[in-house]
């Protein structure tokens, strides 16, 4: 397995593959890999003949009090997993390849970034727009495999792809969770064994409001009651507790099928993400 950190060299690798009638996968990542990451692999392995895992910690997606210094740089450890999971190459650039001098362009999905996560972390859907829309232009593979656990930057990368004529078709794939049901997660690391320890009922109290609202209680006094069972289980606080059209991201005022439950809570300092379909 290759470790390329050269923008051209990267390039010729996956022209090479494509000459040679290979379908290629990439597998966007910040690092930090786990078991998540290498189910990614795993369904991109499935679909394509190449698979390509970019590491990157990408600075414009980090707010100015987040936790972009202390998030974790692994590069030899994920190197290590990603081969043992069949990954052909990683790309590694650093940020001065992914933003040279003089960088002044950014990508932004109007609405579907506005709400949820994106109302909490301004300006962090542009840092994702933009990063991922370079990821696919620098070598163009026939895929990109993202996970469902960020189900609204997923919408928004399906979305940009779409509007800005990519030719990369962009597969979603299903949220990978521990036994006791928490959604693998980088952050995870980051908690403590009491917090660890209640981290697992985001899942239970997620599942909890899915049954009231397919019996039909009222929307807005279940989500409400969800953000107190949160607290009361010990979260820190609650960012949004959320019932949207699994498209628009738009409230949903009733019980519809295929709608998306999503929630964002801190445990501590660590700020956690889940969701579910209803």
């Amino acid at each position: 397995m290759q470790i390329i950190s050269n923008l051209p060299e990267y390039r010729s690798l996956l022209q090479r593959w494509r000459a040679e009638g290979l379908r290629t996968a990439l597998v966007p990542t910040m690092g930090a890999l786990h078991a998540g990451h290498m189910a990614l692999a795993s369904y991109a392995r499935g679909h394509a003949d190449k698979v390509v895992m970019s590491v990157f910690v990408n600075p414009t997606q980090f707010g100015p009090n987040e936790d972009f210094d202390r998030y974790p740089r692994t590069l030899e450890a994920d190197a290590a997993l990603a081969k043992a999971h069949g990954v052909d190459a990683i790309w590694a650039p650093d940020v001065a390849t992914m933003y040279p001098q003089g960088f002044a362009t950014s990508v932004h999905v109007v609405k579907l970034g506005d709400g949820l996560c994106g109302a909490h972390r301004p300006g962090h859907f542009d840092g994702v727009a933009t990063v991922v829309s370079k990821l696919l232009l620098q070598a163009m593979p026939d895929i990109a495999c993202f996970g469902e656990k960020d189900f609204q930057q997923l919408a928004i990368i399906k979305r940009m792809v779409t509007d800005l004529d990519i030719p990369v078709a962009i597969h979603g794939v299903p949220i990978v969770r521990e036994d006791d049901g928490l959604a693998l997660s980088s952050r995870n690391r980051y908690l403590g064994a009491p917090e660890r320890d209640i981290a697992p009922m985001l899942h239970s109290i997620l599942n909890h409001v899915a049954d009231d609202l397919r019996a039909k209680e009222p929307v807005t006094q279940t989500l409400n009651h969800a953000g107190d069972m949160l607290l009361d289980a010990g979260f820190a606080s609650v960012d949004y507790i959320a019932y949207v059209d699994s498209y628009s991201l738009l409230p949903l005022e009733r019980f519809t099928a295929g709608g998306r439950l999503l929630v964002a809570a801190y445990l501590g300092k660590t700020r956690l993400i889940d969701n579910i379909e209803v």
